[in-house]
């Protein structure tokens, strides 16, 4: 495990010959060399893989046993100074039945035997024709490859600071999957050795279930299960290998390949420890049984340069198309519902939006549009107010005045100018000084005339700011900050402008489709200085606070993952390289970090608005951080970078 929490995993597929012990070890050696070139922490191989799953009642016989244990002894000794730890499955003798095992070894001792605890025997399944269950065995010790180990179906294994179980197969599939009270007893990686044919459909479903149990325990599952040297005769294998990390796939094999595979994957236990503190029902189930913990400490192998992990540089945006236009429609489901909601309580059937011809305005106009759809109510009753003041430019104005006419709603137009040149002489600020009084007299000046426009009109004001605004306080305080009820809250900038693209690309209406699109290529500003001399906008977000990208970026792993700068910082190098250096990377961070400490107290008088994701920052819902605290302790790891 690395200083970032990266423990690199391995799922090894290998040319197998059905009883062919000592051929089927040589390929795990090949492949686990492999592994240990590309700086492999772990690697776990297939059910049964020193003899081949499909072996039949072979596998009652001694000649094939002896085999498989002398096999596995050589196998151990060949391996020993390689820089990993190994999991293969073997048939082993105890007592008087045979057990499906998996064998846990490194630097050439073995450091114990798990055996399968749910014996299939349906449909094509009758592994109780060979196999005891090793349900109830605990703190017992069993004979393998010349020498005693411990054996037991509670095992977990420390390997430098990481903790990991194991299952087999079937155990997957049972009602209460062992490795649920692995994770509970203190593992955070699952490996699972099977052989599992193939059926129609069954594929999916095993992605799903393996996704699913890494997510229900809060660890990364390894799936590792036979491939194309398992015997035909009724059943085929594709060799299929799956690493998973709290409900999300992060790698999978190839399958039905004819080659071997080694499937390798970066996980990150940080993370997972992170998301097992803050999971309250995770911890209440933790402690309830005790179980044999068995530590070891592996010399440190090469450790590659990079991550075998992909780095989503917008982990709040899909990547893919159709599940990217499935969570746009589900976003504006939950605004609109929410909306929807407090028109009802409230018995409010007008609502008041500031429209500035940008994107967020834009997106909760859109949202006000669909919740008044949904309702049945007249969408003049949307008062849509645009209010220019000294930095709006023609093309903000024209699209903010082209949407609110497309879309059928009540529009306003009320200048700013004149009230706010009033105000500068009342508080004696020369209007030649644009610093920030000039700014936020023209915010809370707009805010001012939506919320008295909303109680001329019996109306509800619709906050337009994001989850990004909020996260940098980058909103003026009792000015835009405020509303009676803010849909874009939980939404960040990243998200809004694909929301809003989204919109566009299903809006049936051609001209507003254009409209929606020319909003979409508009630098994000708040538009409170004069715009240049060529009527072109000054004063653009981004160049002020930095890239919204990055700073989404920096949110999400901030308050989702956990991670601290150097982390962050990192990942952010990984997943933007190409895009922005080291030095650039590292200013923004430093910004981010400063501001999301110094504008909580905006966020603790922030007003309801739906959650909508997994991160928000709502004082009442998932965030509860005082006005006060100090940022240096993230901004002293800063220094160190």
């Amino acid at each position: 495990m690395d200083n970032f929490g990266f423990l690199k995993v391995a799922a090894a597929i290998p040319h197998l010959r059905v009883a062919d012990c000592d051929y089927n070890a040589a390929r795990i050696t090949a492949l686990a060399e492999e592994g240990a070139q590309r700086g492999v922490e772990i690697v776990v191989f297939p059910e049964l893989a020193l003899t081949a799953y499909t072996c039949g009642d072979l596998l009652l016989q001694p000649a094939l046993l002896d085999a498989a244990d002398a096999a596995l002894e050589e196998l151990v000794r060949t391996t020993r100074k390689l820089p990993l730890t190994m999991i293969a499955g073997a048939p082993l003798r105890h007592g008087s039945s045979l057990y499906n095992c998996a064998v846990v070894f490194s630097q050439g001792r073995i450091l114990g035997v798990v055996p399968k605890t749910y014996i299939p025997d349906y449909t094509e399944f009758y592994e109780n024709r060979w196999f005891a269950s090793g349900a109830g065995i605990t703190e017992e010790q069993i004979a393998v490859a010349g020498r005693k180990a411990d054996f037991g179906a509670d095992l977990t294994f420390e390997v430098n600071s990481a903790e990991f179980g194991i299952e087999i197969c079937e155990d997957l599939w049972a009602a209460v999957p062992p490795s649920s009270q692995l994770a509970l007893n203190g593992a955070k990686v699952i490996f699972n050795l099977s052989a599992s044919p193939e059926a129609v459909g069954k594929h999916d479903y095993l992605r799903q279930l393996v996704a699913q149990q890494s997510g229900r325990t809060i660890s990364a599952y390894v799936y590792c299960s036979a491939g194309f040297g398992e015997s035909s005769t009724d059943l085929v294998f594709a060799g299929n290998a799956l690493v998973a990390e709290n409900g999300r796939i992060l790698r999978e094999a190839e399958r039905f390949s004819l080659g071997e595979q080694l499937v390798v994957a970066d996980v990150d236990l940080e993370r997972l420890e992170f998301e097992r503190r803050r999971n309250t029902s995770f911890r209440q189930g933790q402690g309830a049984t005790e179980n044999t913990v068995i530590e070891m400490e592996v010399p440190e192998g090469l450790r590659a340069a990079a991550l075998d992990r992909d780095i989503d540089p917008l982990p709040f945006v899909p990547g893919d198309e159709t599940l990217r236009n499935a969570r746009c429609e589900e976003i504006f489901q939950i605004q609109s519902h929410g909306l929807a909601r407090r028109l009802r309580h409230t018995r409010c059937e007008r609502v008041v939006i500031g429209i500035s011809g940008g994107l967020d305005s834009t997106l909760a106009l859109l949202v006000a549009v669909r919740t008044f759809d949904k309702l049945g109510l007249d969408r003049r009753g949307i008062i849509a107010i645009t209010m220019p003041g000294f930095g709006t430019t023609d093309r903000t104005y024209r699209n903010a005045l082209d949407l609110m006419r497309q879309l059928g709603v009540t529009s306003r137009e009320i200048p700013i100018r004149d009230a706010c040149t009033q105000h500068f002489r009342d508080i004696g600020l020369d209007p030649e000084d644009r610093s920030v009084a000039y700014e936020n007299s023209q915010a809370r000046e707009r805010t001012q005339v939506l919320m008295d426009v909303a109680n001329m009109e019996s109306a509800l004001v619709v906050g337009t700011g994001d989850l990004s605004e909020l996260a940098l306080g980058w909103a003026t305080y009792n000015g835009d900050q405020m509303s009676m009820y803010g849909v874009n809250a939980s939404v960040p900038k990243t998200l809004v402008r694909h929301l809003v693209s989204w919109a566009a690309d299903t809006e049936k209406d051609p001209a507003a489709r254009d409209t929606l699109h020319d909003i979409v290529d508009t630098p994000v500003s708040p538009e409170l200085l004069p715009a240049d001399s060529r009527g072109s906008i000054a004063q653009k977000t981004e160049e002020l606070v930095g890239p919204y990208e990055l700073h989404d970026f920096f949110l999400y792993h901030f308050l989702r993952s956990g991670y601290g700068p150097a982390k962050m910082l990192f990942l952010a190098e990984t997943a933007f390289g190409g895009t922005y250096d080291r030095t650039t990377i590292l200013k923004w961070l430093r910004v981010f970090i400063r501001r999301f400490f110094a504008q909580q107290f905006k966020r603790s008088a922030m007003p309801d608005g739906p959650k909508v994701g997994s991160v928000a920052l709502s004082p009442r819902g998932d965030w509860r951080m005082p006005s006060d605290a100090s940022a240096a302790v993230w901004l002293k790891e800063l220094e160190t970078l």
